[in-house]
């Protein structure tokens, strides 16, 4: 497995989650509140900001159709192209998002939706891409985007293994050399038991790369938990206020959600460790208080110990309690006292 890295931050299993804050549409149609989410996903530690490059005529028709008409869930009653029309991204803004992320020093790119998208981004130096769930079948946008020869990163909601494999394999033949891919729901907002955690290490292995979540529930659980399965990179959706009346406002976290999302996934990480059975440092000074071997009566020298002459107690400067056995019958070599250890010293050879 390869790491990525995107904007000088390696991305892997060997480095802390790396967590992107999605502002999708939580601008609301306001650049003022575009630039404050980015000062808040700066403030909470998030490692990037991501956007969604799109208008609603580069990704659905005007049509009324019924194809074309939303009938349930959050968007019931809209057309798609009324609910991207509200939703996108100004393209006018986009130099605007990143000349100001250059400025408060926090990595953003974004979900392209077609080509022309890319072709922008392309222009505003965007370090990196993320291919939404929607358009991981969209072979031919994987391998338009593979062909800028920047880190890529697949969500994989609703796709099959078979669909993923395809996936992957577009962008490695167009030329990505840095993948990753996503375990996702896309569900709005998705309840964690659809989540199947346990798949993610499955995709480690299936797939052999970088693999993180795109977490669609309503807290942090799911994704702190898929740091213990291996999940490297953690997308939540973002906003100021989840009461904010916009398209995903109601399924994204707040900026307290946030940093406690950046600092859990990073404990989370920290806890994994490596297999190590060693002794840690947090328990050396408490090493003193085991069980060890002291004795419980006066004995001299020459005297027999009999099983009423040593107990297992605390604190832990005496022989260990596994010798217990083993010392009854021996010979005392010296004098000792109530609660003084036993020590080897005290014992004659055979």
């Amino acid at each position: 497995m390869n790491d990525l890295c995107i904007s000088g931050r390696k991305i892997g299993p060997l480095h802390h989650p790396y967590v992107i804050a999605e502002m999708s549409a939580n601008h609301n149609g306001n650049l003022d509140a575009a630039l404050r989410i980015m000062d808040e996903a700066k403030k909470a530690g998030a490692d990037a900001i991501k956007i969604q490059t799109y208008r609603a005529d580069t990704i659905t028709l005007n049509c009324d159709l019924p194809d074309f008409q939303i009938k349930e869930g959050l968007w019931a009653g809209r057309s798609l192209y009324e609910l991207y029309e509200w939703a996108h991204t100004p393209w006018e803004w986009h130099k605007i998002l990143f000349e100001y992320a250059k400025k408060i020093d926090i990595t953003i790119f974004s979900s392209p939706f077609d080509t022309t998208a890319v072709d922008l981004l392309e222009d505003l130096g965007a370090p990196a891409y993320k291919i939404a769930s929607f358009e991981a079948i969209d072979l031919p946008l994987i391998r338009y985007v593979a062909r800028t020869g920047k880190p890529m990163i697949i969500s994989t909601g609703m796709s099959d293994s078979d669909e993923i494999g395809e996936a992957i394999e577009a962008a490695r033949g167009a030329g990505c050399k840095e993948l990753a891919i996503l375990r996702c729901v896309s569900g709005y907002p998705a309840p964690a038991a659809d989540y199947n955690l346990r798949t993610i290490p499955d995709m480690i292995e299936r797939f052999g790369l970088v693999t993180g979540l795109s977490d669609h529930t309503l807290d942090n659980t799911t994704a702190i938990a898929s740091v213990a399965l291996g999940a490297s990179i953690i997308e939540k959706h973002f906003t100021l206020d989840r009461k904010g009346g916009g398209p995903d406002d109601s399924f994204s976290l707040e900026p307290s959600e946030l940093r406690e999302l950046c600092m859990f996934t990073r404990t989370a990480w920290d806890a994994m460790g490596s297999v190590n059975y060693g002794r840690k440092s947090s328990e050396i000074g408490n090493v003193k208080f085991r069980r060890s071997l002291y004795f419980v009566k006066d004995l001299k020298k020459g005297d027999v110990i009999t099983p009423d002459s040593v107990r297992s107690v605390r604190p832990g400067y005496g022989l260990a309690p596994k010798y217990m056995e083993s010392l009854i019958g021996k010979v005392m070599t010296r004098d000792v006292v109530f609660g003084m250890p036993v020590s080897i010293q005290d014992l004659a050879t055979d």
